[in-house]
């Protein structure tokens, strides 16, 4: 099978980036018959219109994908292109697209991933075993849409829309839905991988009393006072300086990997000992606490990028990328670290992605992680 091909356009202007795109995808007449096409602000206001122009003009009927805060390409090894085409464009207008030729029957694109019944003819004759699905980030029925989906169909991945404009999903055309994005068969090789970024730095703890998203005692003790001898004297010193650097982490029941799903530290009460953190808690509720940086977070990159060339027997053909907006230059410092990495550990991958407000991996919603998919 041919590698995928990428194209990047800087233009904020949404028919000259359609046009560029287009050309760029015509260049080389492979039979490409699946696109993945992401924006960024304010290109997704007018995401309709440049769908509509690259499908009349590459003849390409199936695309996805979805407007966001920032987007990225890796162009590969097409002709004309070289190792430093890195294109890594956040908070400034830019669009990215990859098309790649499939069997038409190994996938299909849904608007609207709780209503599946225009393709129950597909569902009665294929075994989806995975998929790539895009969510409104402002749309509350997500998480539990999700846990819906992850009973029906083996593995998804994907990420939140992050741009200013309301309803930028793709999936053949622009959707309202809350999950839109495309399911593929057991015929198609992919290889998926989730770097946390974070490194922990306690054991684990029980929460033993809470109100709401509020942790009142952990161990039968009080929270604050678990929390800071279990981050240490360093931190413990500086408490209003570790928003952004100390998160909580709830493990995933079940995981054999030991996942975790990081959640916020949104407020410490000095006064009465309590923690208020980004998600619902309960009794019993297992959480330990961790540390993100920018050099644990590349680590972990390295690892994960490694793990995923462990377990192929071939360069892939292309791949989708989709960080946390938390991630990226506000983390690195500079644009295009993430790319680096991965084209480290893989080699000129062609490849496109996009800044989330969320990131989904094996349908579980989560935050501050990068999410690589490979096709193989």
């Amino acid at each position: 099978m041919m590698p995928f091909r990428v194209v990047h356009s800087a233009s904020e202007d949404w028919a000259n980036a359609a046009k560029a795109l287009a050309d760029g995808v015509a260049a080389t007449d492979d039979g490409a018959n699946l696109g993945f096409l992401y924006a960024s602000d304010p290109l997704p206001a007018d995401i309709s219109s440049i769908l509509t122009f690259l499908r009349q003009k590459t003849d390409i009927e199936h695309w996805v994908g979805c407007g966001a805060a920032g987007v990225m390409s890796m162009p590969g090894t097409m002709p004309g292109t070289m190792m430093g085409d890195i294109a890594d464009d956040y908070d400034r207008p830019a669009a990215v697209a990859m098309v790649g030729k499939m069997t038409d029957q190994s996938f299909r694109v849904i608007q609207d991933m709780s209503e599946t019944s225009s393709i129950s003819e597909w569902l009665a004759t294929e075994d989806p075993y995975f998929g790539i699905v895009h969510g409104e980030s402002m749309d509350g029925s997500v998480p539990d849409g999700l846990q819906d989906l992850s009973g029906r169909f083996a593995f998804l991945v994907g990420g939140l829309t992050s741009s200013i404009h309301k309803n930028t999903a793709i999936a053949d055309g622009a959707t309202t839905a809350g999950l839109s994005g495309v399911l593929f068969s057991s015929g198609l090789g992919v290889a998926t991988g989730l770097s946390q970024g974070c490194l922990p730095i306690s054991d684990m703890h029980e929460v033993t009393d809470c109100q709401d998203n509020v942790v009142i005692g952990l161990n039968g003790q009080p929270a604050l006072e678990v929390f800071t001898e279990a981050i240490g004297k360093e931190l413990a010193a500086d408490l209003p300086g570790l928003a952004g650097l100390v998160h909580a982490a709830v493990p995933v029941e079940g995981s054999d990997t030991g996942d975790y799903m990081v959640r916020s530290l949104l407020g410490i009460d000095p006064k009465r000992g309590m923690l208020a953190i980004a998600d619902d808690i309960r009794i019993g509720t297992r959480l330990m606490f961790v540390r993100r940086d920018a050099e644990s977070a590349r680590e972990d990159l390295r690892q994960m990028v490694a793990d995923l060339k462990g377990r192929m027997d071939a360069p892939p053909r292309g791949g989708i990328y989709i960080s946390c907006m938390a991630r990226g230059p506000s983390l690195f410092g500079k644009e295009g670290v993430e790319l680096e990495i991965i084209r480290d550990g893989l080699g000129d991958v062609p490849l496109v992605g996009f800044y989330g407000n969320g990131e989904i991996s094996n349908a579980r919603l989560y935050g501050y992680t990068g999410v690589l998919t490979l096709f193989l």
